[in-house]
């Protein structure tokens, strides 16, 4: 059985307690936190920058995954490697240089990711697939939490899961939007190894018994 991972989104937690918040998910279980970077400019809505990132490092030893939704993110990739990321995510529709930036990423000693829109085509990163470590596949437009699950995404993780077997590639499969209860199960038989979960984990308060859920349905 694949070790699949939960990834809650923290945009959705209580940020006015967001330490008890951290506290409470560790205790459930939760190995791994995803952090929503947006600059109002990639996506229309402004989250949190590195100093956030940089306290949150401080507080917990999980791994935080480091979603960049902004423009240019080449130029901040030292910045979020600093504060703390384990693994920084670039979206190819925001980089002239995907390569480049990627391997650069990987020269931090961090992991590299690559995510992709949903109106995004695959084979728009199928020459970097081979250095990356995890494909992020948006399955709602990025920039707000509470989106419905596009559902045509389903084909798009499916190829990612066939390409990787057929070519050996070692990359993880995540997805982020609209990920619930009710779909969970089918993503999880599509291949998705994380699964981001905003306002459908955060909606209840018992996150141990959230979490021990959601590992049955996957």
């Amino acid at each position: 059985m694949k070790n699949r991972l939960i990834a809650p989104s923290i945009l959705s937690a209580d940020f006015i307690h967001l330490g008890d918040e951290i506290k409470k998910l560790e205790e459930a279980g939760v190995t791994m936190l995803h952090l929503d970077i947006m600059d109002g400019h990639f996506v229309p809505n402004l989250t949190f920058g590195p100093p956030v990132v940089k306290q949150i490092r401080k507080f917990t030893d999980v791994v935080l995954d480091t979603h960049l939704m902004i423009e240019n993110p080449e130029q901040w990739i030292d910045t979020y490697a600093e504060a703390g990321s384990d693994i920084i995510t670039v979206h190819a529709e925001a980089c002239t240089h995907l390569h480049r930036t990627l391997n650069y990423i990987k020269q931090l000693g961090k992991k590299a990711a690559v995510s992709l829109n949903p109106s995004t085509h695959p084979l728009e990163v199928e020459y970097v697939l081979k250095y990356v470590d995890m494909v992020l596949v948006m399955s709602v437009n990025p920039g707000f939490s509470g989106q419905t699950y596009i559902a045509d995404i389903d084909k798009k993780i499916a190829y990612f899961d066939e390409l990787r077997k057929k070519e050996n590639y070692k990359y993880l499969i995540e997805v982020d939007g609209g990920v619930n209860e009710r779909n969970i199960g089918k993503l999880a038989l599509l291949g998705v190894d994380i699964f981001v979960m905003g306002s459908a984990f955060f909606k209840n308060s018992n996150y141990r018994q959230t979490v021990k859920d959601i590992r049955k349905l996957i």
